[in-house]
């Protein structure tokens, strides 16, 4: 057992500000206090180390506040999003076995077998807390967004976060003075992350109402996409950010100039739920690439698929208490992901290796058409989906998200001087409103399966 992070900022900086949530702000000290009681809850109720409790819920102070009880318990905690209870049900049954005690945590009612719910309103004072704070030991469960198949339980250790953390924080400067909005959800791993880069920075994190506008205030950093920064410009309110880090998609370089203006840095990341979120980041220029691989990671080309090894990759795959390994003997984590090396070392990212596609005997990336589209100033996002056709094989069509109906946009024109013929989608659609998510990206195994229930195309 060693000092949990909680433990050490509440003796270092314990009247210094380390929570702003809604209802009220924490110090350190009064943080480590709250969460001792929420630790004491869960014991009493049957939590132990190694136990796995399942969060449901969009972001919380109170998910917070679990998310570090477990920490401090030495307890694997599994979060995932609000969903009909037939999809929990399946979620619970690849995270316990048979027979096994479940505890599951809402804010909300969930209709399953055993449910742990704390009160806020009537913590207890913690008596002869048995804490078990491992670093090496589990302690996160996140469900990937899957492809058309089953999402996997990637399990990592508070110790594989944090090299995260601290390879990031080595560029991308966020200090005890600073402030960081939790903009992404805790049940994907780029919203986990800026949990462990707060904790490893001691700063301060703001947890919002989900009204972005208000939300924004008095932080000097945000991981957003862009179509969420640009809203913020646009509005013209007075902003204290000094940091973003952008992805998701495409971010076009004007958009980076407009918030330098206002003495705002923007950096671009890329990675991956495996790799506890970025593994490659840069300051936006006029050089489209995903970076330099940060420290505590290593990535190697193979004919041009993307290989990750380092101290951040995830310990495994979790089912029923069991835990597959993702590496390869060499210790190698197949992103299949698509890149190239430019001269100065930075990573270009083509896109997925399953988002390419033959059409006409020609190789064809997803993103690849999607940069181009993206790039069009009346264009706020785009995405690719490769359907049947009867004369090549397969061709792409383009969903498009812009403020202006999509026919009222001449993407043929601009297509024909940045693309070569064969590579131009078939059509052109409406992005559908309900796939439209706020801070994270559009999921294309989500788009894909609209595009079989909603159309008559055949997704390759």
């Amino acid at each position: 057992m060693c000092q949990s992070p909680l433990q050490y900022w509440a003796l270092m900086s314990p009247d210094c500000l380390a929570l702003m949530a809604p209802s009220r702000q924490y110090t350190w000290s009064e943080l480590h206090q709250v969460v001792q009681s929420c630790a004491y809850t869960l014991a009493e109720q049957g939590v132990k180390s190694s136990s796995v409790v399942t969060c449901v819920g969009k972001n919380s102070a109170e998910l917070l506040m679990v998310y570090l009880a477990c920490m401090e318990l030495g307890a694997v905690c599994a979060v995932t999003m609000p969903q009909p209870q037939s999809s929990l049900r399946d979620k619970l049954r690849a995270l316990y076995r048979d027979g096994e005690q479940q505890y599951v945590w809402s804010l909300e009612p969930c209709q399953v077998d055993a449910t742990v719910y704390l009160d806020f309103n009537a913590l207890q004072q913690p008596c002869n807390l048995q804490q078990s704070y491992k670093a090496d030991a589990l302690t996160s469960i996140i469900f990937t967004s899957g492809s058309m198949g089953q999402p996997k339980a990637v399990a990592h250790t508070n110790a594989q976060h944090f090299a995260s953390a601290q390879g990031l924080l080595e560029c991308f400067q966020f200090t005890a003075n600073d402030t960081w909005l939790l903009s992404l959800p805790l049940y994907h791993v780029s919203g986990l992350a800026i949990v462990y880069r707060w904790l490893q920075a001691g700063g301060s994190l703001k947890v919002g109402t989900g009204d972005l506008l208000q939300d924004i205030q008095n932080v000097s950093h945000a991981s957003l996409v862009a179509t969420q920064l640009s809203r913020l410009l646009e509005a013209n309110i007075s902003l204290h950010l000094t940091h973003v880090l952008l992805g998701g998609s495409h971010v076009p370089l004007v958009l980076s100039q407009q918030a330098a203006a206002k003495g705002i840095e923007t950096w671009l990341g890329y990675g991956m739920t495996e790799a506890a979120s970025t593994v490659s980041a840069k300051r936006i220029d006029a050089n489209y690439s995903a970076g330099k691989v940060l420290p505590n990671r290593q990535v190697e080309l193979r004919q041009g698929r993307i290989f990750i090894a380092g101290q951040t990759l995830a310990s495994g795959y979790y089912q029923q208490g069991e835990v597959t390994p993702i590496l390869d003997r060499q210790g190698w984590f197949d992103s299949k992901d698509l890149g190239y090396w430019l001269d100065n070392g930075e990573l270009v990212i083509q896109g997925r290796a399953d988002n390419q596609f033959i059409s006409g005997g020609e190789n064809i990336h997803c993103e690849e058409i999607e940069q181009v589209i993206n790039a069009h100033p009346e264009v706020q996002l785009s995405m690719i989906v490769a359907v049947a056709d009867a004369q090549y094989g397969a061709r792409p069509i383009a969903f498009i998200s812009t403020p202006k109906p999509v026919d009222e946009i001449d993407l043929s024109s601009w297509l024909n001087e940045r693309l070569v013929r064969f590579k131009h989608p078939k059509h052109y659609f409406s992005l559908p409103e309900s796939l439209l998510t706020s801070g994270i990206k559009v999921s294309r195994s989500e788009l894909k399966r609209w595009v079989l229930v909603h159309t008559d195309f055949e997704v390759i």
